[in-house]
């Protein structure tokens, strides 16, 4: 067994005789005087000192992490609502899209103004750009609301599509068996005129009574007497000629006559006027005419129909079709266009009657390529509140129009010009005389519509489709014609960036 050191009294123990040996060889090395205690030997133990220090600072540290996690061992557990907001290990995976959708376009340009103003009433609108589809602006555009006179970019188009642009419409007279008589037949043209040879009508390049007269003469010679002449408006029903939901006073004040496929000049008394009294007898009055006109102005008048295996005797024919649809757009003429709609529906599958327009117009629609739904036809004209078309149908028929397919070129070609042409002729001015030329559209107005429908060049280089319709109870329609082109004039300025709201 080894004994236990013990120093010889006076002499340095072990450890510090080793720090006095290394202090004195610092000094004689160094020349420094001698250090003594913890500096002297971390100055003669640099090496060893550092090595302590820091395995302090290790053991230090690992004695904080011993608390540390002592500590968090015994912390509260979290409440249900922490726990709610932690992510639930369970759920599905979140799925993400193999790829971006497109960046969609923010458009700043906006009409609100224009479509605020009071004029315009209770506002139906859509506007499309005819190159996208997109719908840059709707106002209540899909609600089932009458469009005014725009219902006749409807009618110009399922007469386009039915009949074709060169269709006439004939106005014939037939030798009865009965001696003295001849057979006046009218077959839908309201514009067989009795203005002279040389003179215009109302209706530009009409066919003429007088050219009728001239073939009966021919016919059965000069000296031959007529004493009495049949009125054949049996084309369609002759009793259904007024709708009951048309006001009286169209007829008064020369907006439009009764619906008969017999009268001359439109029933009007002046037959060079656009707004002239009507008769509450068209067929009567086109007798009358005739017989005036033939020389024979005491002859018996009767209303029937022609025999059959009566002889043609004479006959006149219509302006085509392409050239009556640029008459009713051009001019807005309501009388022309109810005409156009019971031949249109004569010539397809229906009788002519009011009652057929629905069908008629909805096969043509079909054939257009616009199924007719939400659309509801009660004349050709758009003088009954009871048509029902909403303003987006309407634009996407301007589309159509535009476009041109189904010979619809020659519904779009007849359209009125803003500034140019037509019923625009003398709007688009002012502030809203910047859009001339570019709008291109049908106009109706009505005691409680105004509308305006058709095609806008934009200024940006767009080409918009656009239905308008201001309604009102009482609507002044000047006002909304101004109303309607600053409308149209803002929607040329913003183009594709139109702002739907």
């Amino acid at each position: 067994m080894t004994e236990p050191y013990d120093p010889i009294p006076g002499e340095p123990k072990h450890g510090e005789a080793l720090s006095r040996r290394a202090t004195q060889a610092h000094s004689v090395s160094t020349g420094e005087p001698e250090k003594t205690g913890i500096a002297g030997l971390f100055q003669n133990h640099r090496t060893a000192a550092l090595s302590v220090t820091i395995g302090v600072a290790f053991l230090l540290l690992g004695t904080g992490a011993v608390v540390a996690g002592a500590a968090a061992g015994t912390k509260a557990p979290i409440t249900a609502e922490e726990a709610a907001l932690l992510p639930d290990p369970d759920a599905p995976e979140r799925v993400v899209p193999d790829a971006l959708p497109d960046a969609t376009l923010m458009r700043t340009c906006s009409i609100r103004t224009a479509a605020s103003d009071e004029a315009l009433g209770k506002l139906r609108a859509s506007v499309i750009n005819t190159s996208t589809g997109d719908v840059l602006y709707s106002a209540g555009g899909s609600q089932l609301v009458a469009p005014g006179g725009a219902m006749q970019l409807i009618t110009a188009s399922a007469a386009i599509a039915v009949l074709g642009p060169d269709y006439r419409m004939s106005t014939k007279v037939y030798q009865s068996s009965e001696p003295g008589t001849i057979v006046l037949v009218g077959a839908g043209d309201p514009t067989l005129s009795n203005t002279d040879p040389g003179s215009q009508s109302y209706y530009k390049d009409a066919p003429k009574l007088s050219t009728l007269v001239d073939q009966v003469r021919t016919t059965l010679g000069e000296g031959q007497p007529v004493s009495k002449i049949i009125l054949d408006a049996s084309y369609w029903d002759a009793a259904d000629a007024w709708d009951s939901s048309w006001s009286t006073s169209a007829r008064r004040n020369g907006t439009m006559s009764e619906v008969t496929a017999l009268q001359v000049d439109g029933d009007r008394e002046d037959p060079t006027a656009a707004k002239s009294p009507r008769s509450d007898d068209p067929i009567n009055r086109a007798g009358q005419l005739f017989a005036a006109k033939l020389g024979f102005p005491d002859a018996e008048l009767v209303v029937g129909t022609v025999e059959e295996g009566s002889v043609e005797i004479a006959s006149v024919d219509s302006q085509p079709v392409s050239v009556l649809v640029n008459t009713m757009l051009q001019t807005g003429d309501y009388t022309l266009a109810e005409a156009l709609g019971r031949v249109t529906s004569k010539e397809s599958s229906g009788d002519g009657s009011a009652a057929s327009l629905p069908a008629t117009f909805g096969a043509a629609l079909t054939q257009i390529g616009l199924e007719p739904v939400d659309v509801g036809v009660k004349d050709s004209s758009g003088l009954s509140k009871e048509n029902v078309v909403p303003a987006k149908y309407m634009a996407q028929l301007a589309q159509k129009v535009f476009e041109g397919g189904s010979k619809l070129n020659n519904v779009y070609n007849s359209l009125p010009v803003a500034g140019a042409s037509g019923t625009l002729l003398d709007r688009f001015t002012g502030d809203n005389e910047k859009a001339r030329d570019a709008v291109v559209a049908v106009t109706g107005s009505t005691g409680s519509e105004g509308s305006l429908a058709g095609t806008i060049k934009a200024e940006d280089g767009s080409t918009l489709v656009f239905a308008f319709y201001a309604l009102k109870d009482s609507i002044d329609s000047s006002a909304a014609a101004t109303a309607l082109d600053a409308l149209a004039t803002r929607a040329f300025e913003c183009g594709d960036n139109l702002a739907s709201n």
